[in-house]
């Protein structure tokens, strides 16, 4: 029964639909039993031994007092996900709010204002390797591939004591792969699919492993490559599948091990991922359709150079983390729907960013009473924004409209720069081998400061173009004005953040624990603070900033493993209490955004993770979460500037949740065939809050709700000794459900939609 599961979860893996840790859980322990080839007894008991690194200490995740999904290698490779695609639905309480490719933000516990945070730190941080990429919610936030990663851990609560800002309420961490100095391996995945009616989507991953010198140095090397033609037509540039996207990449691994205490790991890794246009729409104009005047650009080129150097002293391990990132992107968007399309009006915004992270912590060996991590961080990232405003020729000529330079009526570049430094600790206490707590400090400062950069210029093309398009009085000169070079004023922060924990291990098959735990975000300096109006003097005038929020999580959780670990569960109940909520409003007269702050709010729910294994034949997997977060304090005046209302929802669903079944059976040429079926459900939740900025009682036009939706997905597999070859159905009902509406009026296309049925084929070998 043994080689019949092995082979079960290889297939599986391979055709996977979403499932829950636990499910996670069964593949890892099967795979590890693969390879010291025990028996099926021994693969069950090994479900409660799959390692995260969390804490950033090896635990078990059984033992952590903290809610993580965490997925390995096999499952990500088999399931084709190369992106954030199908991460969320793997993740309960988790949703991704996706407005285009590279144009990406999560949301954990309800914990955000809008699925955007335009101006605003995400409230979810993304980590590759020790690497934060995720930043403002409006700057393009590459799509990494996960091909060959060793894990991928999100991590559920804030998570500010070991990951610094920006895990307000969670941190999903993409671990790579060391090299192994003593194993020659490789491997292929292609996945050739078929998207709607004629929409070809290619995906091609490769590894190899090759020792340098037996048991010290090792190389591994990885690469993809993405060709996926669109499905929505623009209707404005006249491109049908204008959403094609194309990416590519690699990273390569040096690992050397001079001795048993010391080792040291280079990684050099780029990716470039170019999507031709956006992947939002607009229904009105019929399904699957757009209307911009030319593609909106969201792409991306990042390169990193991570040097991780290891020392095993006697007791305790020394880690010191380096890594080097260049970030190159275009964020060019049409904005024209702000004024119904009456003139041009559209933003060319490529930007650079040059990141350094320095990590040092030294992890104690857990062989005694007391667990101990300390470390020192700094983060420092110096970014540059060419923020081109433009109209375009036809426009200007058909407005006569004269004076401009080109087309481009406004054209400066600001820079920005962050940094972060901190100190952290986290000391666990074991009373009893069954009973233990853990205090987890981190005091530190972080700082950001804006700078106008010289050699710029505005103009009052806007208000021009407005008394054309609405008032008839056209043909008037622009006017230039320079922009000088300017200093903007510095935010700076500086306080601990604090994680508290205690576990009691009930019987060898539950443990239970409860925690508290702060997060927070960098504080934002508004770029045009104290700016009023051209258009309508009247309106709000641009406020200083935004101060960090405040946020404390408590939770209680229960893992338990039965039935020889057949049977599992993973319960969690929260409350989480948010004030100085960081917001992002829009100007309404000119919509230039700003950052402030507001109130407070409340989340409170129960994450749930089953998994059963009745026999070698049949998998069951379900996840979940119910979430209520609302708006609980806020005054007329924070109502007023940012829309929203006492008891307005977040921009979370209220429930979601995936359900998944798997069976293998024999099947021919002594393959083990393998089919599954995946229900996956994202209830409906608002884009923002309800009012306009500035007209309190007003309802804002783009307000609106997601679709509440399901998925389903289903997939047929045969595993040989090497190869594996399925053919699967994504979204096999073709739901065209609405997954994110924009919140702002400046989009003409502001709705996404779940991607249409594909059908596909997967063939991997492994050596």
């Amino acid at each position: 029964m043994g080689s019949r599961l092995i082979a079960t979860t290889t297939v599986a893996a391979l055709l996977a639909v979403p499932v829950s840790a636990m499910a996670q859980a069964t593949a890892d322990a099967i795979q590890a039993e693969r390879q010291r080839a025990a028996s099926a007894q021994e693969d069950a008991k090994e479900l409660d031994a799959i390692v995260v690194t969390a804490t950033r200490r090896s635990e078990r995740l059984q033992d952590v007092p903290l809610s993580v999904t965490a997925l390995s290698q096999e499952q990500l490779d088999a399931k084709g996900i190369v992106g954030y695609e199908g991460l969320a639905y793997e993740t309960p309480g988790v949703v991704l709010n996706r407005a285009s490719a590279n144009f990406n933000n999560f949301t954990a516990r309800g914990i955000a204002t809008n699925g955007y945070n335009a101006n605003l730190q995400s409230t979810v941080a993304i980590y590759i390797d020790e690497l934060p990429i995720s930043a403002n919610g409006n700057s393009t936030i590459l799509d990494p591939s996960l091909y060959d990663v060793e894990r991928v851990e999100f991590l559920r609560g804030p998570q500010g004591t070991l990951f610094g800002s920006g895990s307000l309420a969670g941190a999903l961490r993409i671990l790579t792969h060391k090299p192994d100095p003593n194993l020659v391996e490789g491997s292929f995945l292609a996945d050739v699919g078929v998207t709607g009616s004629d929409s070809l989507r290619q995906r091609y991953n490769a590894m190899i492993n090759v020792p340098l010198a037996e048991d010290r140095l090792a190389l591994r090397v990885v690469g993809f490559y993405r060709n996926e033609e669109g499905y929505i037509d623009n209707v404005g540039t006249g491109v049908r599948k204008a959403n094609e996207l194309e990416s590519w990449g690699g990273r390569a691994s040096l690992l050397w091990e001079p001795t048993e205490r010391f080792s040291a790991l280079l990684r050099v890794s780029r990716e470039d991922s170019e999507p031709k246009d956006s992947f939002l729409v607009n229904p009105d104009l019929g399904k699957f359709k757009r209307l911009s005047d030319r593609p909106d650009m969201f792409s991306g080129t990042m390169t990193n150079y991570n040097l991780t150097l290891d020392y095993q002293f006697d007791g305790a391990r020394l880690t010191s983390s380096s890594t080097w990132s260049d970030y190159v992107a275009l964020f060019n968007v049409d904005l024209a729907g702000t004024y119904g399309q009456a003139f041009a009006f559209a933003l060319d915004a490529p930007f650079e960013s040059d990141t350094f992270t320095q990590e040092v912590r030294l992890v104690s060996d857990t062989d005694g009473k007391l667990d101990w991590v300390l470390g020192g961080f700094y983060f420092k990232r110096d970014r540059i924004v060419n923020f081109g405003y433009r109209s375009n020729e036809e426009y200007l000529a058909r407005s006569g409209i004269t004076g401009l330079p080109n087309e481009y009526f406004m054209d400066y570049r600001t820079r920005d720069v962050t940094r972060e430094q901190a100190l952290f600790g986290q000391l666990t206490w074991h009373f009893t081998d069954d009973v233990w707590t853990t205090l987890g400090l981190r005091y530190g400062s972080i700082e950001a400061q804006g700078f106008t950069l010289d050699g710029g210029y505005t103009s009052d093309y806007l208000t021009l173009a407005y008394y054309c398009s609405f008032l008839g009085i056209c043909g008037l000169p622009a006017t230039i004005t320079p922009v000088e070079a300017a200093e903007g004023l510095k935010a700076k922060e500086t306080g601990p953040s604090y994680r508290v924990s205690a576990s009691w291990r009930v019987t060898p098959s539950i443990t239970t624990y409860v925690a508290a735990a702060t997060g927070f975000r960098a504080p934002v300096v508004n770029a045009r603070a104290g700016a009023v109006s051209t258009i309508d003097p009247d309106d709000i005038v641009i406020p200083f900033g935004a101060d960090s929020d405040e946020l404390i999580n408590y939770e209680v959780g229960m893992r338990g493993r039965w039935w020889d670990g057949r049977l599992a569960a993973n319960l969690t109940l929260y409350y989480i209490d948010w004030n100085d909520i960081q917001v992002q409003a829009n100007r309404v007269s000119d919509s230039i955004q700003f950052a402030t702050n507001i109130g407070g709010a409340y989340s409170r729910g129960l994450e749930f993770e089953f998994m059963v294994m009745p026999n070698a034949n049949w998998t069951f997997a379900l996840n979940g979460s119910i979430n209520r977060a609302k708006v609980d304090t806020l005054s007329d005046e924070e109502a007023a500037i940012s829309g929203a209302v006492l008891g307005a929802r977040l921009a979370g669903p209220e429930i979601s949740g995936s359900f998944m079944v798997n069976y293998s059976f024999d099947w021919f040429r002594n393959s083990v065939g393998n089919a599954s079926l995946a229900v996956a459900h994202v209830g409906g939740f608002p884009n923002s809050f309800p009012n306009i900025p500035g007209q309190p009682g007003v309802t804002s036009p783009t307000f609106g709700y997601t679709d509440s939706y399901t998925v389903v997905n289903a997939a047929l597999a045969a595993a040989f000794e090497r190869f594996t070859v399925g053919v699967y159905v994504d979204n096999l009902f073709d739901d065209d459900s609405i997954t994110y509406v924009h919140p702002e009026a400046f989009l003409d296309s502001r709705y996404g939609l779940v991607r249409p049925r594909t059908v596909g084929l997967r063939v991997g070998y492994r050596f």
